[in-house]
């Protein structure tokens, strides 16, 4: 297994750093048949050979990927596709 983590302060409200997150989780789910559901301020997402969450709170969004093995050799193309979607709606 091959994890890719990014935490970022994002200086939006939660409400807003909730929407830019769904946008992001959207995004994905229609470009890579990605599954996901919240529980309270924690979105968990899975597809077969990736799982993860992606966290938020009043300063920061933490998101955690685990990559199964079949992944393991996309993981550069795959943490810069995840760094694009960020720096599209959690902007540093």
């Amino acid at each position: 297994m091959s994890d890719i983590s990014i935490r970022r302060q994002h200086g939006k409200t939660r409400a807003a750093a909730r929407a830019s997150a769904e946008h992001m989780a959207s995004e994905l789910k229609d470009e890579f048949d990605l599954d996901y559901a919240w529980d309270g301020d924690v979105m968990k997402f899975k597809r077969p050979g990736v799982s993860g969450e992606l966290s938020l709170d009043h300063r920061e969004v933490v998101l955690n990927i685990r990559l199964g093995l079949l992944l393991f050799a996309l993981k550069p193309s795959i943490e810069r596709e995840v760094h694009k979607f960020f720096d599209e709606n959690f902007p540093a």
